[in-house]
């Protein structure tokens, strides 16, 4: 493991954006280190002096030894980590979860304004920001399930918590998908339910992981809102989607898509930034992963085109999404060498802390 990397988990196991370390050591030793300095420690591009070192062994609270000896950082997460920062973060939900019991936690409206409003930030923020919050309010949304609504909030922050987790271990976050499904469930609102699994399909169709629960789980979807066209039945539908494609079923992905483009002519978000809508934009960048994988290079060009027209500019992570589906254009078209360039160019025009496991995993499969 190399400093820049031990670096980055420490920054991310509390939960820290690049610029908040750079402002703690700023703070406890008066330097002006910047975001940007952090990202070039961690991508190795610098390597931190003993002054430095110190520093965020202070900050960090690791010992110097293991930043400065390559053995002691390949043991040190897995022997150290554990005990050294998980009993904060502990205390810290404890805590949250008792004010919540004692206090009597937030109102309904104060709930939905809370998902509007992570519903918007997810579309920016880094993974580990997202769950280190996401994570909190899970706790404090513990304690008030006697309203059957908060069990429909509770199947939403699930849902954004399980983004949060890699879909290609299997587990964490097919786990949280479920359970998000089935707290839905128990919120009795069919349109959470609908939502809840929808937003898991298109997820982990999208990645191409777990291929299986993203079938079961639209299909769940599709059970229960089929007779009305909501953004969480076409969610359902281009996760089926993206599956079929991915196992090599074109024409069962383009009827899906078919049918998916029907939906979203009733039930298209005018809302242009929140994971909670698919206005026409998103929805092209959805179809463009989709023809891309099926080798249709003149329908992801204009689909990639129509997203480009209408995304946002403080959306730069989807841009980069765009730039990586040209590049799996490139790897099915045989130029595999020539596609991983294009991608990686474009991962690495985009800065670090705004990196998600998606796009991680969109880069495995174009290097594949």
């Amino acid at each position: 493991m190399t400093i820049g990397e031990l670096i980055k988990d420490l920054r991310k196991a509390r939960g820290w954006s690049q610029g908040r370390l750079a402002s703690e050591i700023n703070k406890a030793f008066g330097t002006t280190l910047t975001r940007e300095y952090i990202g070039r420690w961690e991508r190795s591009a610098v390597t931190p002096g003993p002054f430095y070192l110190r520093c965020l062994s202070a900050v960090l609270d690791v010992p110097l030894a293991v930043l400065e000896d390559e053995v002691n950082r390949r043991t040190f997460l897995s022997d150290v980590a554990a005990t050294a920062i998980a009993p904060v973060v502990a205390s810290d939900l404890l805590s949250m979860g008792f004010a919540a019991r004692l206090q009597g936690g937030p109102s309904v409206d104060r709930w939905e304004a809370k998902l509007a409003t992570y519903g918007t930030e997810y579309m920016s923020l880094g993974a580990a920001d997202i769950q280190r919050r996401v994570s909190g309010e899970l706790v404090v949304v513990q304690q008030q399930l006697e309203d059957p609504h908060l069990w429909s909030v509770a199947a939403r922050l699930m849902t954004l918590y399980a983004k949060t987790f890699p879909g290609s271990d299997g587990a964490k976050a097919v786990h949280w998908y479920r359970l998000a499904a089935r707290a839905a469930d128990h919120s009795g609102d069919d349109e959470a339910r609908v939502w809840v699994r929808g937003r898991a399909a298109i997820a982990l169709g999208y990645e191409g992981a777990s291929l299986g629960v993203a079938d079961v789980l639209a299909d769940q979807a599709l059970a229960v809102g089929a007779d009305r066209p909501s953004l969480g039945l076409l969610n359902a539908v281009y996760g089926k989607a993206h599956a079929a494609a991915l196992r090599g079923d074109s024409e069962a992905a383009r009827n899906l898509d078919t049918h998916g483009r029907r939906i979203f002519d009733r039930a298209g978000s005018y809302e242009q930034t929140s994971d909670y809508a698919v206005p026409w934009w998103r929805l092209n960048v959805f179809r463009s992963l989709l023809l891309a994988r099926l080798g249709d290079e003149k329908g992801a060009l204009e689909a990639q085109e129509q997203a480009a027209r209408e995304l946002p500019a403080e959306l730069p992570r989807f841009a980069t999404h765009l730039e990586l589906h040209r590049g799996l254009m490139l790897a099915r078209s045989g130029d595999s060498a020539g596609g991983a360039a294009y991608a990686q160019a474009a991962m690495d025009a985009l800065p670090p802390e705004k990196h998600s496991l998606t796009l991680r995993m969109l880069m495995d499969e174009i290097r594949a």
